[in-house]
């Protein structure tokens, strides 16, 4: 184990929104270090999230993230040699994180042409409730609240 937790990394904010969110979110999307390229796709998409909604595409985008975090979780803990799932509330870091990666795994996931338009759509979906990230966090929540009982064990 450490001896120190490591300090958190100081973002810089991007050239568009003037947000360390919005870097937080791209440099999660990027591959191979390719960050222009991930920036690109991520203006890209909220251009067209822009053209659809007629909204102010970083609120819809930022509603979108909100609808995806999820506020519990569920660990496995070998308990007696039995493995119970115990819901534990997560931290705001570590939800913000975990939204993020489910809106660009969803989002990869899709169907259609090019990652803009899948961000873009599923953007879109989750910022309404909908879409396969919201539902992930639906059934996380879910499972967390069928395994309440085993909430005492929690460390």
């Amino acid at each position: 184990m450490r001896k120190h937790k490591p300090k958190p990394r100081v973002l810089t904010p991007d050239p568009r929104y003037n947000d360390e969110m919005v870097t937080r979110f791209v440099n999660n999307m990027m591959w191979e270090g390719k960050k222009s390229v991930a920036f690109r796709i991520f203006y890209k998409a909220l251009d067209i999230v822009k053209a659809r909604t007629n909204e102010d595409e970083l609120q819809v985008w930022k509603k979108a993230l909100q609808n995806v975090m999820p506020l519990v979780e569920v660990r496995s803990r070998r308990i007696g040699g039995a493995t119970f799932q115990i819901p534990t509330e997560l931290p705001a870091n570590r939800r913000i994180s975990i939204g993020m990666k489910w809106l660009i795994r969803y989002a990869r996931a899709r169907s259609g042409k090019g990652m803009a338009e899948k961000l873009a759509a599923e953007i879109i979906a989750a910022s309404k409730g909908e879409g396969n990230a919201v539902k992930k966090r639906d059934d996380t929540h879910k499972m967390a609240e069928s395994n309440r009982a085993f909430a005492h064990f929690r460390v």
